[in-house]
C-alpha cells in the first residue's frame, strides 16, 4: 500500500541562515474508483483507507446507503506495482441501481466536485432527513473539537499538509478520524467507515472538519444523515443555503473558544451569562 508521507530535500531559510535538509511531505496520488469494473471517478488523494474513500464517495453520489449494498471492495491487479493500489473496484449487490449515465468525474484534492448539477442531485437522492434529528450539542463541547481533531492527526504532525474529518457523538466521544490531502476525501473516508459499520444514517452525530465548509461538504454530510457540521473556517453562501434547506446545524470559525452558527442554532446549547456580579 502506498505511503502517506515521503521525504524530499528542501532549502530551509530561517533568520537569515540557510540549510539543506530532508522534509516530510504528504503524499498525493490519483485513485481510480470503479463500480463493477466501470470507472466512475478519479480522485487525487493521500493513500490509506482507500476502500472507505471509494464507498464513502459512492454514498455521497447516492448509490450506497447500507453495508448490505456492498458485496466486495478490492484493489485492481494492473500488472504494475506502482499502480496496484491506485485502482479500487466496488462490487455492489444486485439490488443496487447503478445508473447507466453514472458520471465519470475527476475530483481534485483542492475542491472536489461541485456546482448546479450536484445541487440538483442531492435534492432528489438524499435518503434521510436531518431536519427532525433531535440532537443537541453544547457550544463548549463544539469549541473543543478542533483541538481534539488536531491531536488525532498523526500524519499532519509529520507533514503539516493534511486535512482531517472527525465523527463525534453529541457527548463528544470520538467515533472515527480520517486524514487526507483533500477535505472532501477525509469526509468520504469517515462516511465509508460508517457504511462498513452499518451506522448510516449518522443521527445524533457531529462531523468536525479542518479548513472551510464548501457546498460539497454539506452535501456529503446530508447524504450521510449528519445533523451537525462544524469547521474551523468559514462556510460559503451555497453551503449555508443547503444546510438551511436540509435542516442541518452548521458552525464555522470554531476556534479560540468561539464560533459562528450559520444554520440550525436551535441545536446548540449556549451558556447563560451569569449577571450576579453586575
Amino acid at each position: 500500500m502506498g505511503r502517506r508521507s515521503d521525504r524530499r530535500r528542501v532549502l530551509r531559510l530561517r533568520a537569515g541562515a540557510t540549510s539543506s535538509r530532508g522534509d516530510s511531505l504528504a503524499v498525493e496520488e490519483p485513485m481510480e474508483i470503479r463500480v463493477g469494473g466501470r470507472q466512475v471517478a478519479v480522485t487525487m488523494r493521500t493513500p490509506g483507507d482507500d476502500f472507505e474513500l471509494a464507498t464513502g464517495f459512492l454514498v455521497s453520489e447516492g448509490m450506497l446507503t447500507a453495508a448490505r449494498d456492498v458485496v466486495a471492495v478490492r484493489y485492481c491487479a494492473t500488472g504494475r506495482p506502482d499502480r496496484t493500489y491506485n485502482q479500487v473496484d466496488v462490487t455492489v449487490a444486485a439490488h443496487v441501481a447503478v445508473p447507466d449515465d453514472a458520471r465519470r468525474l475527476f475530483v481534485s484534492s483542492a475542491c472536489g466536485v461541485c456546482g448546479k448539477d450536484s445541487l440538483d442531485q442531492v435534492r432528489t437522492s438524499a435518503r434521510w432527513s436531518v431536519a427532525d434529528d433531535p440532537a443537541r450539542v453544547s457550544s463548549t463541547l463544539l469549541a473543543g473539537l478542533p483541538d481534539r481533531l488536531r491531536a488525532g492527526q498523526a500524519v499532519f504532525e509529520r507533514t503539516g499538509g493534511l486535512h482531517a474529518a472527525g465523527l463525534f457523538t453529541a457527548n463528544g466521544d470520538l467515533l472515527c478520524l480520517r486524514e487526507d490531502v483533500g477535505r472532501h476525501n477525509a469526509v468520504d473516508k469517515v462516511v465509508g467507515w460508517a457504511l462498513a459499520a452499518d451506522r448510516l444514517p449518522l443521527r445524533g452525530c457531529i462531523l468536525q472538519v479542518s479548513g472551510r465548509l464548501s457546498f460539497e461538504l454539506v452535501q456529503k454530510a446530508w447524504m450521510a444523515g449528519v445533523p451537525v457540521l462544524s469547521a474551523v473556517s468559514a462556510p460559503s453562501t451555497l453551503a449555508v443555503d443547503l444546510a438551511v434547506e436540509a435542516g442541518m446545524t452548521v458552525a464555522g470559525f470554531v476556534r479560540d473558544g468561539g464560533m459562528n452558527i450559520y444554520a440550525g442554532a436551535e441545536r446548540v446549547d449556549v451558556p447563560v451569562a451569569d449577571d450576579r456580579s453586575a
